[in-house]
C-alpha cells in the first residue's frame, strides 16, 4: 500500500447548526449524498460558472464539514466563505499544521491492507474521485511522524490513469468550468440539487450538451514535454498539457477538435511529441460525432 505525504494541503472546518444549509446553497456538490467517511470533490464558482476555489469535502461529526484545499489558497478561500456566512450559525476556521497523507490499494485481491497509524485513524476518508475498488484513502489527522514511503510521481501517475485533475497542475483557478475537469462525472457537481453560486451556467452547459473542453489522458511513446505545453493538431492548438509522468499525462482538450483531427487522420502532438488522446475510464461522455454537414454535434 503506497503512502504519500501531501505537504501543499490545508484544512478548513465549517461547523454549526447551519453548516450544511450554508454549504449546500453555495458550493457545487450535493451534500445530501455525502456519507460519513467519504471525501468528494467540490468547488466554489464565480457567478459565471468558473472554478474560483476547489476542494475535497467530508463530514466532520454531526454538524460539521472539513474542506481540504491547496494550502496557498486556503486563506483566500476562508475569507470568501466568510462573506456568505452572514447570520448563519456556523464557525469557519483554518486548521494549521495538519498533515495530509494518502494511501491506495494496489493489491489484486482488493482487501484493505493494514498500516500502523493510518488504517485505525479516525480521519481516514475514501477519496470518491477514484474507483471504490482501488481504495484511495486520505488521512487528515495522521500522526506527524506517520510513514510516507512513496514519492510525488507515484501519486501523479495514479491521478493520470484515473483522470483526476488538480488545480495548479492541470488547470488555473478562475479559468475552468466544472465540466472541463470532470466534476459532472465524479460527483463534484450536484446537477439536481438546486441553486448554488454559478448554477445557471453549469446547468445550461449540462442540459444543452455544450461541454467541449474535457480532461483527457494523453499518451506518447517518448517522454511528454512540460505541463503547459499546447496540444496541437495540424499546427492548431486544441488544448493544453497538464500533469505529466513520463510518457503519460493529462490534458484539457477541445474534444470536438480532437475528434475532427482523429477522423481526418491528422497527427496530434505536444511540442514535437506525437500523442494519442483517450477518455479516462468510467466516464459517460464520448467524442462528439460529426453531423452530416461535417460539423461536430
Amino acid at each position: 500500500m503506497p503512502i504519500i505525504r501531501l505537504d501543499d494541503r490545508a484544512l478548513i472546518t465549517v461547523a454549526g447548526a447551519d453548516a450544511e444549509t450554508l454549504l449546500q446553497n453555495v458550493v457545487t456538490p450535493d451534500l445530501t449524498s455525502l456519507g460519513q467517511g467519504a471525501a468528494k470533490p467540490g468547488a466554489l464558482l464565480t457567478p459565471q460558472g468558473k472554478i474560483l476555489f476547489d476542494f475535497l469535502i467530508a463530514r466532520d461529526g454531526e454538524q460539521g464539514f472539513v474542506l481540504e484545499c491547496r494550502a496557498d489558497i486556503a486563506d483566500d478561500f476562508l475569507r470568501r466563505l466568510m462573506l456568505y456566512k452572514l447570520r448563519a450559525k456556523v464557525e469557519i476556521t483554518k486548521q494549521d499544521q495538519c498533515p495530509v497523507l494518502v494511501s491506495w490499494q494496489n493489491d489484486s485481491d482488493g482487501s484493505r491492507l493494514e498500516s500502523p497509524g493510518l488504517e485505525t485513524d479516525s480521519g481516514a476518508l475514501d477519496d470518491s474521485r477514484f474507483p471504490a475498488e482501488l481504495v484511495v484513502r486520505r488521512y487528515h489527522h495522521a500522526a506527524p511522524d506517520a510513514p510516507a514511503d512513496t514519492g510525488q510521481e507515484a501519486w501523479t501517475r495514479l491521478r493520470i490513469e484515473h483522470g483526476v485533475a488538480e488545480n495548479g497542475a492541470d488547470y488555473t483557478l478562475g479559468d475552468a468550468f466544472p465540466h472541463d475537469v470532470l466534476f459532472d462525472q465524479n460527483g463534484g457537481v450536484g446537477l439536481r440539487k438546486g441553486c448554488f453560486v454559478g448554477q445557471e451556467v453549469v446547468s445550461r452547459m449540462q442540459h444543452r450538451g455544450t461541454a467541449r473542453r474535457r480532461l483527457l489522458i494523453a499518451r506518447a511513446r517518448s517522454p511528454l514535454p512540460a505541463p503547459g505545453t499546447p496540444v496541437t493538431a495540424d499546427g492548431r492548438a486544441i488544448g493544453t498539457l497538464g500533469s505529466v509522468a513520463g510518457e503519460n499525462g493529462l490534458a484539457i482538450v477541445r474534444i470536438d477538435r480532437a475528434k475532427a483531427a482523429i477522423d481526418a487522420g491528422t497527427a496530434i502532438s505536444a511540442s514535437d511529441v506525437a500523442v494519442t488522446l483517450e477518455i479516462p475510464p468510467g466516464m459517460d461522455f464520448s467524442f462528439p460525432e460529426p453531423k452530416s454537414d461535417g460539423a461536430a454535434q
